[in-house]
């Protein structure tokens, strides 16, 4: 991984075959920059000098043939095709290439040891999502030793609420209630006050009738029961996604259709998982680009996905990955996940270590139920 220097794709005194293949890396060079179809002409003023326009168009004609290129107008340039993307980014794999700024925004988001383990790696995603201008969905195991550290209770409907559990990891877990009669708001705050109390975190609250204390330690109890069950049960791992919005500067995701066909993945976390499972498998840098996303994506959705495993010790335990259009710039886009990767699982191994903190991948056995300390 290096500092990003793109170099040009020279011509001069290779063999055909080679000539061809420098001609359409430099195609998809040329378009990840311009962002328009690239003309003979305008390819030979950028690198390619030692071949004549007419040369250059021969090469465009077959590779047109082979898949690689298409035309949208019969004078106009060529675009890049997803065979095409698929040959630049398997020919840059292994050289992938970071920003000096881009390299301070990460080692900036994972600087610290933190035993909010949750909420570092969310905003570690937020700032990968912020250098790349993609979507980021990331898989995590079980963390242990996770205990209730806040709880909110928010009024939907006078006989309908929305509990939400803040845990000291930064992991934040909702369910929606359904009492058999109606509360009033300042009743829920001594609830919350009452949760509080039962976890050894306040002084029991004063209720206004015996009823009211019986209510507040039903809503309790299935908030609790919910949180066991849910913690106990670990079928599949937690998904993290952030930077959706980012999506809209790329101009492929302007129209609305186009839009909606790549984030049906985003909205299926079993697809979601399936991608990050291989990538967790095979233990190394994948990308998916255009079709290759099928049937994750509908057909032409024209996105691709790059993702990479990350680990705690010497154990892969998840997987980060980025969802944007097939015309990303695959090699700063591979240097920036080998460098989340690289840092991440540093930061969570050491803190890991320092916390003592373990972690559990689905359907392992519970090594504890945690945040629901209840008093005698």
């Amino acid at each position: 991984m290096k500092s990003a220097t793109y170099k040009s794709f020279p011509t001069r005194k290779l063999p055909k075959t080679d000539r061809e293949q420098a001609v359409l890396l430099g195609v998809v060079e040329l378009y990840l920059t311009l962002n328009k179809p690239i003309g003979s002409q305008t390819l030979q003023e950028n690198g390619f000098k030692s071949l004549s326009t007419a040369t250059i168009r021969n090469y465009f004609g077959k590779m047109e043939s082979q898949g690689y290129l298409k035309q949208q107008h019969t004078s106009g340039g060529r675009l890049p095709t997803g065979k095409a993307f698929r040959f630049y980014a398997d020919h840059f794999l292994h050289q992938g290439v970071i920003e000096n700024s881009q390299e301070k925004t990460l080692q900036a988001a994972l600087s610290k040891e933190a035993k909010e383990i949750t909420a570092l790696i969310s905003r570690a995603a937020e700032a990968l999502s912020e250098e790349t201008k993609c979507a980021v969905f990331i898989s995590t195991p079980r963390f242990d030793q996770d205990f209730i550290h806040d709880v909110r209770l928010l009024m939907l409907e006078s006989d309908k609420i929305l509990s939400v559990l803040i845990t000291d990891f930064g992991l934040i877990r909702t369910e929606t209630i359904y009492l058999d009669q109606g509360v009033t708001t300042p009743f829920l705050r001594s609830v919350e006050e009452y949760f509080l109390w039962r976890m050894n975190k306040g002084e029991k609250p004063f209720f206004q009738s015996e009823a009211e204390s019986k209510l507040s330690q039903r809503i309790y109890n299935e908030v609790m029961v919910r949180h066991m069950v849910g913690y106990a049960n670990f079928p599949a791992e937690d998904i993290l996604r952030t930077g959706l919005s980012r999506l809209l500067s790329h101009q492929e995701f302007n129209d609305a259709a186009a839009l909606a066909r790549s984030l049906s993945l985003l909205e299926d976390q079993t697809q979601m998982r399936a991608l990050l499972r291989e990538c967790c498998k095979q233990n190394q840098l994948l990308s998916w680009i255009g079709d290759e996303l099928c049937p994750y994506v509908p057909p032409e959705s024209e996105c691709s996905v790059v993702s990479i495993p990350y680990k705690i010790g010497e154990n892969s335990v998840g997987a980060v990955a980025i969802l944007g259009p097939m015309r990303l710039p695959y090699r700063n886009i591979f240097g920036l996940l080998q460098a989340f990767s690289q840092r991440l699982s540093h930061r969570l191994t050491e803190s890991s270590y320092k916390f003592k903190i373990t972690f559990r991948q689905p359907e392992e056995p519970v090594a504890k139920l945690l945040g629901c300390e209840k008093r005698t």
